[in-house]
């Protein structure tokens, strides 16, 4: 495993001369070994209007180097700033021996986007008032952040039940057009009842809902209706930040300020809110982008470590695309191995990875003709700028092929060379085109960018595609939690009355579409599930009102009216909707234990997680540590799992306290005695009693006790008791 530490020496030491070998010619050009690769891109464009969002690593104080380049620092942790750089600044930035390395990517560009008895198949319900802890774990005291797109800030679901509090407590707009006065390097931010409520929706709110549906799972408090989520009386802080759908919206000139170092100022916007009012966070991420050995998230990811910690706490989706095949290997002792490729847009693009040379062969299919191409990684590296460019004529078509080849930013010893295919219209689907890996001595990794790998009867032979290290970034690094996700309904029953099926597995199975490890450098991810599918939550009034044909309306389950407009209850799929889950499951934990790590839940996951398939050791890169226990995972944060003769079950009594009373309401007559006992947390037996059969509802007197919390067990199960 490549542990972030060791990443920035070894991409330091790595042989920069397979990117550009003119880097360090002379000593006024730039550092282009400093840059990541959408750096580069824009010096060789000269557009100098421009600015873009970017991380910077240095020696000393950042800002000082910063500064004196022109550039505006804004943010700084530890020796990584972000700051707003004037493309015609970069140049002069690389090259001064304090700057260790530029690094930015462009998040617009393939950016995806990824309850009422949610919470009671997570077990959550335990947790909530009335089910035997009155006003305990709610997420009351708990700031829950989202950054997302498509917000509706006036749905019911972000006020309190009764709508008497408000609970969006700030927001910031990244595509706002309303800057005037504004710090941010884009867009705005809100604060307050009134200023949030007369804005009324992100800018994208008319065409965009995403946000408002995994703000609702993680902290929407149901309004009228079962569709609670996981922390309904959290503080809301909110980030809509910008995807590939967005760019409509955004300023030409500021194309490059949205960023992974604009995302991390959106995180940290959201922790510095929290910290801001003395409260504990967990944040959701329903996004991702594909990982990459350019190193593209190196510094994102060590920033994204000094953002977390004691009390902040980061969880991000694992992306949709389990059911795709990403990988294969060609081991060293096997001559050759391949897929089928081709794609439905004109370009594809596949990363192969080896510490040794070897040949591409690629062939292409026709009225039983075939055509052949063959090159030799050696022949790559050994181009100008290594990059090899040709054309592949296959049976009267052509194919231009683009071979770039640099050094792996996990393993500076291996080689990537990114393949570009393209075609006139589409690639590899007429006439059909293989891509084999050969070499006997040869270890070579191939990843799918875009297009599809897939069999073909043409070559049977070729099979060797997987469907694996699917998942996306962020949810790849080591400091956020990667949530997959799990089947849950197969399907719902719209406001129209018409049945609308998503989906078929078993509750708790592995959703096929959910993504799958390792990570590029070989981690387990995902680290936890949670279910996925047929989800419901809030959706956007604004997005109903201008978009009322729209196919994802006909998965609205509700219509009503609040305040005069009309809002929905919306039902829809993926692990964009079982992060949030999570994040909101944690946001209870948090509430329990407010210095709550990412370590401490990645143990509680450890030793409470459900398992589906109990004959898979655990953690996997299909589960992770198995589907997580709210309930299971809270006794165990409070050690009440290892007092003796406590179970981890929920009872299926309701448990009540009121004026040193308590009330034990059974689900339905008891044929049999029931036996009771009453512990602290330190694990001392405080009262044991029997209750009689034939009576489902039973009062005690307690015994005079100081305010804490309390293990009520019955039977087999037990619950927890809060008194104040």
């Amino acid at each position: 495993m490549i542990h972030l530490t060791t990443i920035m020496s070894r991409l330091a030491t790595a042989a920069v001369s397979l990117l550009l070998a003119f880097t360090t010619a002379e000593a006024q050009r730039p550092q282009y070994g400093k840059l990541s690769p959408m750096l580069r891109k824009m010096l060789r464009e000269t557009d100098s209007g421009r600015s873009v969002c970017a991380f910077v690593k240095t020696t000393g104080d950042g800002r000082d180097v910063l500064n004196e380049k022109g550039c505006q620092v804004l943010a700084q942790v530890g020796d990584i700033c972000i700051a707003n750089i004037p493309e015609n600044r970069i140049a002069a930035l690389s090259v001064d021996r304090r700057v260790l390395r530029i690094e930015a990517s462009h998040s617009l560009r393939n950016k995806r986007v990824q309850t009422d008895s949610l919470a009671r198949y997570l077990n959550a319900l335990p947790v909530y008032e009335g089910q035997g802890l009155p006003q305990a774990f709610t997420g009351r005291g708990v700031v829950v952040g989202v950054m997302d797109i498509g917000f509706d800030l006036t749905h019911p679901n972000f006020y309190s039940r009764d709508t008497t509090d408000y609970r969006i407590r700030r927001f910031w707009d990244m595509l706002s057009a309303d800057t005037v006065g504004s710090s941010l390097p884009v867009g705005r931010d809100y604060a307050g009842r009134d200023e949030l409520l007369a804005l009324g929706h992100a800018r994208d709110g008319l065409v965009e809902t995403h946000g408002t549906h995994t703000l609702g799972i993680a902290a929407g408090s149901g309004y009228d209706s079962p569709y609670q989520g996981l922390a309904p009386e959290s503080d809301i802080c909110i980030v809509a930040n910008a995807v590939t759908e967005d760019t409509v919206f955004i300023d030409p000139a500021d194309y490059y300020k949205y960023t992974f170092a604009l995302d991390a100022l959106g995180f940290k916007y959201i922790f510095d809110y929290a910290e801001s009012v003395g409260k504990p966070c967990v944040i959701n991420f329903s996004e991702g982008s594909q990982q990459d050995f350019w190193g593209y998230d190196v510094l994102y990811y060590e920033m994204l470590s000094r953002l977390v910690g004691p009390g902040r706490i980061l969880v991000s989706s694992a992306g949709n695309y389990g059911n795709e095949k990403y990988w294969f290997r060609k081991c060293a002792g096997t001559l050759r191995l391949g897929t089928f490729f081709r794609t439905s847009q004109p370009e594809g693009m596949l990363t192969l990875k080896s510490a040794s040379h070897f040949d591409l062969r690629l062939v292409g299919y026709a009225n039983d003709k075939t055509d052949t191409l063959v090159v030799n990684t050696a022949d790559v590296v050994a181009q100008p700028d290594s990059v090899l460019d040709t054309t592949f004529y296959v049976l009267g078509d052509s194919i231009a092929i683009k071979l770039e080849a640099y050094p792996s930013c996990y393993d500076a010893t291996e080689t990537c060379y990114d393949l570009t295919l393209r075609g006139t219209k589409t690639v590899g689907s007429k006439p059909r085109l293989s891509i084999e890996v050969v070499g006997l001595e040869a270890d070579i990794e191939v990843y799918r960018v875009s297009g599809t790998m897939e069999t073909n009867s043409l070559n049977p032979a070729l099979i060797a595609a997987e469907r694996s290290h699917s998942v996306l970034s962020p949810a790849t690094a080591p400091c956020v939690i990667c949530v997959g996700a799990t089947y849950y309904r197969p399907g719902i029953t719209n406001y129209l009355g018409e049945w609308k099926e998503a989906g078929i597995g078993d509750y708790g199975e592995w959703g096929a579409y959910s993504s799958v490890g390792p990570t590029f450098d070989g981690r387990i991810k995902p680290d936890v599930m949670a279910p996925g599918s047929n989800i419901i939550s809030s959706y956007s009034s604004y997005y109903l009102e201008n978009n009322p044909t729209a196919n994802d309306i006909k998965w609205d389950v509700a219509h009503f009216t609040f305040n005069d407009r009309t809002y929905a209850w919306n039902s829809n799929s993926g692990t964009s909707m079982s992060s949030p889950a999570v994040a909101g499951a944690i946001a209870l934990w948090l509430q329990a234990k407010p210095d709550l790590t990412m370590e401490d839940a990645m143990d509680v996951f450890a030793h409470t997680c459900r398992h589906y398939d109990e004959s898979l050791t655990y953690p996997n890169n299909r589960y992770g540590y198995g589907e997580i226990d709210v309930y299971g995972g809270l006794l165990y944060l409070l050690g009440a799992d290892k007092i003796e003769g406590v179970t981890t079950r929920h009872t299926k009594a309701r448990i009540t306290y009121a004026d040193g009373r308590l009330t034990i309401q059974h689900p339905s007559l008891p044929s049999s005695p029931s036996h009771l006992r009453l512990f602290s947390l330190k694990g001392q037996q405080l009262m044991a009693t029997e209750l009689p059969a034939g009576q489902e509802r039973h009062t005690l007197q307690l015994p005079s006790l100081p305010p804490g919390i309390y293990v009520v067990q019955v039977d087999d199960g037990s619950t927890l008791l809060r008194i104040n």
